[in-house]
């Protein structure tokens, strides 16, 4: 055995698979024979032409048969044994077709080879009429640029065509013929085209008669609805038609446009397509209009008689019989026996050369077309009305032969005509517009499409009346003798209510359409149609494709073309058949043939057809799963005669062929017909071909379900409530889109078949979710997919849906009793109706049970360890569980139905949902209610969503999914106790027996659980019927009202839950409109959340944001008020307490106003800042109750500052005044700047006023006192007496900010500042940080890359052992900066805060001069009480001012700016490293605190600095040697050459600014350095370069004197521009650690300071 082929089956049944058997067309009785010569081969596919036939085998090999003229020595033998197609070797070959007499194959690349009879360029190779051996044809779209090859699916080839299609769903022709479909009259084609009347529409197959083409394609997706027009758009034909038959009158709304291209009106001018009729002489009819201005599209579009059986009658206006024929440039016919005679002649000889020769020529030159006899039509009015005369004339004179008959009359020539010509007003009929490109052409046929699809009509109006009345009176109402004017269709549509509108056929579902046949399909005909192949009702040919009307909606899978007839096949396994019954080839008798009717094959539905020369075969079911094969056509008696009754009258069953095995495909040609057989191996094909006839056959039942009971059903009106009729709507689109996928199934099946037949290719394995899905919802995470039938039938069931629907549908099922019986298969006399129509809807769930047995009798057929049996079997339990988890659900319904039918009526009303169903109910008393009245009643029932406590007249329900149930022990009491938990109520209830106890703990806990996953389970394969089921989880997420909570009342709540109350995340919303979102814990608000509340006064919304505990605002957040009022800080119990910012108004609006500091219970109290914006005034003080009150600082923004003491809001008491120009008085005050009582008035100039003052400052005073002017002062200190006192009178500066501190040591765990347990400090830390980080995680932008690094780094808490090092007090540094880089950390957090009071303290209207003392003084604080939070932290760090030993090592080799040498001794007091709070802390605060604090300097400093920056620029202007000489620097350090751009160069008179370049660099940084200690070490650096350039000078070692080095630092200073230095040197001074004033840096840094003062004393001479 060959080890590559897959299984045991596989190899056995490979030789008994794609068996040939060949016999003589034309006779009934002939026995197929087996082709000789194959040696094994298994044969895939075979395709037959005239008198040849070709096959493809597995292995893509292609072999030839019968006469094959075009090989090279077999022109005139014939071969009967398979010769191989050397060719076409090596090229996987996936298709064949074949044509009369020429051949195509396409391979696996998608490239097309064509070989035979070429007469016609049917091979596609230019000027050869024969093409020998198979050669490839280049196929290449000409729209893509680069050219791209186009990639071809199938072929297929008629007489002197052939037709492809691609793989982006399009067709390519070439060959010659309209059946081509091709814009073109040069003939042939030999380059092929794409018909670009279908291009962009999904073609699913193509056939070819001998002239003429079919296609299907796939529907447009529906278009929503517009108002249907009255008439046709193209042929002008009214959509309602009304037709006299003998006694009644037929309505039709039913219409079929008859035209084969759809013009758009702008194209009509351009191509005219006019029929030619000819008079008698031969002068062609034309029209009146210049040649040059058009060309034509010429379609010789003879009008024919059809044979027809009873009297025809042409729907025309008789009233007009007797108009002449007058109009100009007509000729006129001479009388209306001519025409009868002409057109009787045209019909029977000279139509075939007539239509061979000229059918789609264009006319290019006029001679051409004078030979053509084209005609033009002329001005619309007059063509019209002289075809009116001619066709009554016609009606009159020829009687039962009329020119094109219609049985059902609803076309008449007119319209026809109308058509053609242009209509009058088009925009487009002005001479010469040019001819419209392809583009223009899709357009129309978009047009076209869409209006046919609007129409929605489903048949053509040239149906047999007999069978329409027959196929059931939905389309049209008969009314004897009278004359209605509107279709009952369109009554109907009228009359019923809005809602009910249901889509039975169902819209377009995605996914299976993409992987199983579409069903919605159209039929679309071409080419040549005198024997009404093209099923359009009549017998014109078509030049491009035209949708076959009456085959819409008939779900057509397969197309066949004949010799001169079509067959179509549905998916309901009928065929529609039309064209040429010369030999009975379409399986029925009924005429006229131009439209398709259906064939009466016997047998149980048809899945193969193939149509031949002159006959068709039929390939359906059997009783016994094997297939038929069924002969309509030409009976062969004698050879020359042929009898009116050699034809068959319907199909004959072939029985020969049965006997020979399973036949997967047929195939009919010319002479032959063939057959492909597998033969049944271990029962595998057998039970492929029962699949697919039982698929079928349910396919069949489920659509007459569909059209003879749900869609009647849905037209009667007394259906009940809304409710119901929704749930049946519902019912009903869902069963029509379970029937349309087990349709597209049973398609898919019949080309399963007809293929290779590969277990693991069937669709039910590989797409099995499509068909799972849609019984029912499937257990996964996925949202429930509702919109399953499962569902939606057994909610109908529950409602009482069929008990509502019995009687009305009694009414027209009672007529149908053998169609319900035959339908439900039961033959039961006495059947409920109920009963019946349940079953009906419930039989889809008994197919999948036969899926499953099919499945696993295809397993069988397989070894058990092949991957096939594995996947079969496993696919087959899994539709059997599916199937047993359908029942279970049917049987819930019906046990909930049953319950609704006993319970009292009041209830049921408000209790009965769809979707509920029942689980238990406790009416046999076993569970009752603990501590019940004596004659209470308490009644419990539980759904599947919810738990029913009914009492005498009420019922309260609690829901699942907020209900939690526990067993009560043993010890409390309760000896069969259940605990039952809804967030608002407990009930204890007490069961009778422990049995009964279980039973319920069990069905509550399962019901809840299933609730929560809002799916019911469906039993894995092979588990037992009982599951260990684990218990609902006690937390969950849920949604539920309150309904007598006092706080929560009627309000919803949605999000996490434990044992009953809210817990984690959800969102409350409140009737009012009050909403919280964020965290609860317990049932209350706790952690972080957001609240709003509406305004209605104001219709906005207060909006907090910020931390909750215990159901209050508490901890920090941010309440935005309705009235623009934000405050950001601290609350507790709701209320602002603690430090906050409180913003009012914009800047813009009446009063901005920004208050920061603390509050106590809602009331600004203690320390804080407000910031008048309007008055332009700050206060920085005390206050109490909202008031200022007791000292205080005001700065105006006009200079004025006042410090002293305030009360209610007022200045009052002892305060200091201070204005701009230094005028101060101290003294009492009453009143805001108001001056009353004793004071001293002291002047800029020292002279000063000491007695009473009163008035308001800056609007005269009035004083009584006495004046002093000190000549001289005693000594300078006493000169600014006042100004010493700044600050005296404000708040000290340890007692601002307090509450941020306080709020800091709280967030560490301690009650007061240091008192507390420092490891529970380092947990709150960590937990800080950790619940921040994870607050942030749902927002990244928060958190950067670094600040996460930041953030983890911090959580490591830092160790120390033993004695404290200088590498430990670097260690802390470096955590203290990280600390301080995020707020959230407490530390963080506390520095952000500081920093922002501070600058809303001194920027603006703050940045005062007076207040620096202040400002230097704030941060002193700080730094003093941060540095006891960090030695709390880090209790082994030494207190302020202590040592830490450094190393001799540390302290070896530094060398003394003093001198050159090492030098072991340090400037310091004493060896080590002096831990301060400004060393440890200015580096993280002074940063973010520097540019309000320098603008401070800035101004204070501002005289000094003018002074002193005049004099820089002045020196500056000197060069360097005369500005070293000018400052004494002695000649030995002036340097001798200076390094410029990296070269050296002799200083010379005129160098400027290069003489100790690099010192002055050095001391520039100065700037941009913050803190003091940074500054300093600029200072030192500038000296060591200062030693570095004097020792390049010297060459020699050498000491400096103060005397020496002064001037030279001097210069450097001068040179160093620095803008601000008396604000550097201040801030050094105010803020330098204190130890370092006596060390070596603290007398450079006087150095530095000596040289400030000596440039603004500079003599400038």
């Amino acid at each position: 055995m060959d080890s590559q082929e897959r299984s045991s089956e596989e190899a056995e049944g490979a030789k008994e698979r794609g068996l040939v058997y060949v016999w003589k067309a034309g006779s009934c009785s002939a026995t197929p024979e087996r082709l000789p010569g194959l040696s094994g081969k298994t044969v895939l596919q075979a395709a037959l032409g005239i008198h040849h036939g070709l096959l493809l085998t597995e292995g893509g090999e292609v072999y030839s048969f019968g006469q094959l003229p075009w090989r090279p020595g077999l022109e005139k033998s014939c071969a009967n044994s398979p010769i191989l197609e050397n060719t076409l070797l090596g090229h996987h070959v996936i298709t064949v077709a074949a044509g009369s007499f020429h051949n195509g194959a396409v391979t696996e690349s998608g490239v097309v080879y064509m070989w035979g009879n070429n007469a016609a360029g049917q091979c596609a190779v230019p000027n050869q009429p024969c093409v020998p051996e198979p050669q490839p044809i280049s196929i290449s779209d000409s729209e893509t640029s680069p050219l791209l090859a186009v990639r071809i699916l199938q072929l297929a080839c008629g007489e002197e065509h052939t037709l492809a299609l691609s793989l982006s769903r399009e067709i390519w022709a070439w060959g010659s013929g309209c059946q081509l479909g091709l814009i073109t009259t040069t003939f042939p084609v030999t380059k092929p085209q794409k018909v670009e009347h279908l291009a962009g529409r999904v073609v699913l197959q193509i056939a070819c008669g001998a002239y003429h083409s079919l296609a299907l394609v796939q529907c447009l997706p529906v278009q929503e609805m517009k108002p249907i027009p009255e008439r046709c758009n193209h042929c002008s034909q009214l959509l309602i038609t009304m037709t006299d038959k003998e006694d009644h009158v037929i309505i039709s709304d039913s219409h079929c446009c008859p035209l084969g291209v759809a013009l758009s009106d702008n194209q009509a001018e351009n191509r005219v397509f006019c029929p030619s009729v000819e008079t008698l002489e031969g002068k062609s009819v034309t029209g009146s209009q210049s040649e040059d201005s058009q060309k034509p599209l010429v379609g010789e579009h003879t009008l024919v008689a059809l044979e027809s059986d009873g009297a025809s009658v042409l729907s025309s206006n008789d009233g007009q019989e007797e108009s002449g024929m007058s109009s100009p440039g007509n000729a006129q016919f001479p009388d209306k026996k001519e025409v009868k005679e002409y057109l009787i002649s045209l019909s029977e000889h000279s139509l075939n050369e007539r239509l061979e020769q000229n059918i789609c020529t264009e006319s290019e030159q006029p001679s051409q077309e004078e030979q053509l006899g084209a005609c033009i039509p002329g001005p619309p009015g007059t063509g019209t009305s002289a075809l009116n005369s001619l066709v009554s004339s016609c009606v009159s004179a020829v009687g039962v032969r009329v020119a094109a008959t219609y049985e059902a009359g609803a076309l008449s020539l007119k319209k026809v005509m109308n058509f053609y010509g242009t209509p009058s007003g088009e925009p487009g009929s002005q001479p010469g517009s040019g001819s419209p490109g392809p583009e223009a052409l899709k357009d129309s046929r978009e047009e076209q499409v869409r209006l046919e699809s609007l129409q929605g009509k489903k048949s053509s109006s040239l149906v047999d009346i007999r069978e329409e009345e027959s196929e059931g009176g939905s389309r049209r109402l008969s009314l004897p003798g009278l004359l209605s004017q509107v279709s009952p269709r369109l009554l109907r549509k009228v009359g019923r209510a809005k809602m009910r509108t249901v889509a039975l056929t169902p819209t377009y579902s995605g996914e299976a359409d993409a992987l199983l046949p579409s069903l919605r399909t159209e039929v679309w005909s071409w080419g040549k149609g005198k024997e009404g192949q093209l099923g359009h009702g009549d017998v014109l040919p078509r030049l491009q494709p035209l949708c076959v009307k009456s085959l819409d909606g008939k779900e057509v899978i397969h197309l066949s073309a004949g010799g001169h007839h079509s067959l179509a096949l549905t998916a309901k396994s009928q065929v529609y058949s039309w064209g040429s019954n010369v030999s009975g080839q379409l399986g029925h008798s009924s005429s006229p043939t131009t439209v398709p009717r259906l064939a009466k094959v016997c047998g149980d539905g048809v899945w193969g057809t193939a149509a031949g020369l002159d006959y068709s075969l039929f390939l359906a079911d059997e009783e016994d799963f094997q297939p038929g094969l069924y002969y309509s056509g030409q009976e062969t008696t004698t050879e020359d005669n042929l009898y009116e009754n050699s034809c068959t009258k319907s199909p004959v069953l072939l029985l020969s062929c049965s006997k020979i095995g399973y036949i997967s495909n047929v195939i009919a040609g010319g002479d032959n017909c063939l057959l492909l057989v597998d033969k049944n191996v271990m029962g595998y094909i057998a039970s492929l071909h029962e699949l697919a006839s039982t698929e079928r056959r349910f396919y069949f039942k489920l659509s007459e379900i569909k059209s003879q009971i749900l869609r009647p059903l849905l037209g009667l009106d007394n259906l009940g409530n809304a409710n119901t009729v929704q749930l049946l709507q519902e019912m009903a689109s869902r069963f029509s889109k379970l029937c349309y996928l087990i349709g597209q199934h049973g398609a898919s099946l019949s080309s399963f078949l007809h293929g290779v037949k590969e277990a693991r290719s069937l669709a039910i394995l590989k797409h099995s979710s499509l068909f799972l899905d849609s019984y029912t919802e499937q257990v996964s995470n996925s949202p429930v997919k509702s919109d399953m039938y499962c569902t939606s039938v057994t909610n109908f069931l529950v409602m009482g849906g069929f008990m509502l629907l019995a009687k009305p549908a009694i009414g027209f099922l009672s007529k149908n009793q053998e169609l319900l019986q035959k339908l439900s298969e039961k033959n039961d006399e006495n059947l409920q109706l109920v009963e019946v129509l349940n079953d009906l809807f419930f039989m889809p769930f008994r197919r999948l049970h036969n899926y499953a047995k099919t499945l696993l009798k295809l397993a069988i057929c397989f070894e058990a360890a092949s991957p096939e049996y594995q996947q079969l079997h496993d696919s087959g339990s899994c539709y059997e569980s599916l199937a047993l988890h359908l029942n279970r659900k049917r049987k819930e319904a019906e046990y909930t139905l049953g319950f609704w039918k006993t319970f009292p009526g009041k209830m049921t009303d408000s209790l009965r949902k769809p979707e509920r169903r029942l689980i238990c109910e406790s009416s046999n008393r076993g569970l009752s209610l603990q501590h019940a009245g004596r004659f209470s009643v308490n009644w419990f029932i539980l759904f599947n969503d919810a738990l029913v406590h009914a009492q005498f007249s009420t019922h309260h329900i609690f829901p699942l999914s907020t209900l939690w149930v526990e067993a009560l022990s043993e010890e409390s009491g309760n000896v069969n106790g259940l605990k039952i938990i809804t967030p608002e109520e407990q009930l204890v209830l007490v069961s009778s027996t422990p049995q009964e106890k279980t039973k319920w703990l069990r069905a509550i806990s399962q019901a809840v659980d299933q609730a929560l996953k809002g799916t019911s389970d469906l039993l894995l394969v092979g588990a037992g019927g009982s599951v260990p089921r684990q218990e609902p989880p006690i937390s969950r997420s849920a949604k539920y009202t309150f309904y007598k909570d006092p706080r929560f009342k009627d309000a919803v709540y949605d999000g996490r839950w434990l044992s009953g109350k809210p817990h984690g995340r959800g969102v409350l919303k409140w009737a009012d409109g009050r909403m919280y979102s964020g965290t609860f814990r317990t049932g209350l608000e706790d952690g972080f959340g957001e609240y709003r509340v509406p305004n209605r006064a104001l219709n906005k919304d207060d909006h907090y944001v910020g931390y909750w505990k215990e159901g209050k605002m508490c901890g920090h957040g941010v309440y935005s008020y309705a009235t623009g009022e934000v405050y950001e800080g601290c609350f507790q119990d709701n209320m602002r307490h603690g430090h906050g910012l409180l913003r009012s108004g914009k800047l813009t609006s009446s009063s901005p106003s920004m208050f920061i500091g603390q509050w106590t219970m809602d009331k600004k109290s203690g320390y804080g800042v407000f910031d008048d914006i309007t008055r332009g005034e700050k206060y920085m003080g005390m206050w109490q109750d909202d008031l200022c009150q007791g000292n205080g600082v005001v700065v105006t923004q006009f200079g004025l500052y006042y410090e002293g003491a305030f009360s209610t809001n007022k200045m009052m008491g002892t305060g200091i005044l201070l204005s701009e120009d230094d005028t101060v008085y101290e003294g009492e005050f009453s009143d805001n700047w108001t001056l009353s009582g004793k004071g001293t008035l002291t002047l800029p100039n020292g002279d000063y006023i000491e007695g009473l003052f009163s008035g308001e400052w800056g609007s005269g005073i009035k004083i009584t006192g006495t004046y002093f002017k000190p000549s001289l002062y005693e000594n300078e200190k006493d000169k600014p007496k006042a100004l010493r006192k700044l600050g005296v009178l404000a708040v000290p500066p340890d007692e601002k900010w307090k509450a941020v501190f306080e709020e800091c040591w709280s967030q560490l765990g301690c009650e007061s500042p240091g008192q507390g347990d420092r490891w529970k400090a380092w947990d709150n830390i960590a937990v800080a940080l950790t619940t921040n980080r994870r607050q942030h995680k749902d927002s990244p932008e928060v958190l950067s890359r670094s600040h996460t690094q930041t953030l983890e780094s911090l959580e490591f808490i830092p160790q120390h052992t033993g004695a404290f090092t200088l590498e430990k007090y670097e260690n802390i540094k470096k955590y203290l900066i990280k600390a301080c880089d995020t707020p959230l950390h407490p530390l963080g957090k506390l520095v952000e805060t500081l920093v922002a009071v501070y600058r809303m303290t001194y920027v603006g209207v703050g940045s005062n001069r007076r207040l620096l003392q202040e400002a230097v003084r704030e941060i002193k604080s700080y730094l003093k009480r941060i540095f006891q939070l960090v030695r709390f932290l880090f209790p082994d760090l030494p207190e302020e001012g202590s040592t830490i030993p450094c190393l001799a090592a540390e302290t070896k080799g530094r060398r003394s700016f003093c001198s050159g040498k090492s030098d072991s001794r340090s400037e310091s007091p004493e060896p080590g490293y002096v831990v301060t709070s400004f060393g440890l802390l200015l580096p993280v605060l002074l940063p973010r605190l520097y540019p309000p604090l320098f603008m401070l300097y800035a101004l204070d400093n501002e005289r000094e600095e003018d002074i002193y920056w005049e004099c820089v620029l002045r020196l500056n202007k000197q060069t360097d040697l005369a500005l070293l000489s000018f400052l004494g620097v002695q000649v030995k350090f002036w340097p001798g050459t200076v390094s410029i751009l990296g070269e050296s160069r002799k200083v010379s008179s005129n160098t400027k600014d290069a003489c100790f370049a690099s010192a002055v660099e050095c001391l520039q940084q100065i700037s941009t350095t913050f803190t003091p200690a940074d500054k300093l070490k600029v200072i030192q650096q500038t000296f060591e370069e200062i030693s570095q350039n004097v020792l390049e000078t010297l060459q020699e070692d050498f000491l400096w004197s103060m005397d020496d080095l002064f001037p030279v630092f001097l210069y450097v200073v001068l040179r160093a521009r620095i803008r601000n230095l008396g604000s550097e040197v201040h801030l050094i001074e105010d803020l330098m650690d204190p130890y370092l004033q006596h060390g070596e840096q603290g007398i450079m840094f006087t150095t530095l300071k000596a040289c400030y003062y000596q440039i603004q004393h500079e003599k400038l001479t």
